[in-house]
């Protein structure tokens, strides 16, 4: 029978060392455990999977992420115009990834951002049959905060529309374009 440690007693954390001072983290996604996507809804049910497809954007190889993506995609903005009750906590994941070089499908990345940024079904559904707005899951709701949180991260545009790759540089101007910036 092994017994516990006494270097570090079970109600004290071991210290880390924290990295040196001014040295951003290169991992990417660090803050997708503060989602509770177990309590929130994408197109198949629950929300849980998300977490695991973006992880395959953003560490796998040109196939992979293709494939996240697409899966992602049909979760978040179905038909490239329905959003989910998941789309608005994932789109700052989307932005993020869009940034990093290593990522093999930036411009369809950025391509979902501007499906997002211009989906309008819920509201235009509302418009025509306005008791939508009375159920307890709104989904306009959804589709506002699904196009606020692009918005909220347009400051990135300038960024992506000096790229090297023409592609991306095209879709960034494209979803600037949308976002009236």
């Amino acid at each position: 029978m092994r017994s516990a440690s006494t270097e570090h007693p079970s109600s004290e954390r071991p210290q880390r060392p924290d990295a040196p001072t001014g040295v951003a983290r290169k991992t990417p996604l660090t803050a997708l455990d503060r989602v509770p996507w177990g309590d929130i809804q994408d197109s198949t049910g629950s929300a849980a999977a998300i977490p695991l497809l973006l992880d395959g954007i953003a560490r796998g190889d040109a196939d992979t992420a293709r494939s996240a993506l697409d899966d992602l995609r049909k979760r978040i903005c179905q038909f490239g115009f329905v959003v989910e009750q998941a789309t608005a906590a994932t789109v700052p994941f989307l932005w993020e990834l869009a940034k990093l070089p290593q990522v093999t499908c930036r411009a369809q990345i950025i391509r979902l951002l501007k499906n997002i940024a211009d989906a309008r079904q819920w509201e235009s559904t509302a418009a025509v049959y306005p008791k939508l707005l009375n159920h307890r899951e709104n989904p306009v709701v959804w589709e506002r905060a699904a196009r606020q949180a692009v918005r909220a991260r347009r400051d990135e545009l300038g960024r992506l529309m000096a790229d090297e790759d023409g592609e991306i540089a095209r879709a960034t101007t494209e979803l600037a374009r949308s976002l009236g910036a």
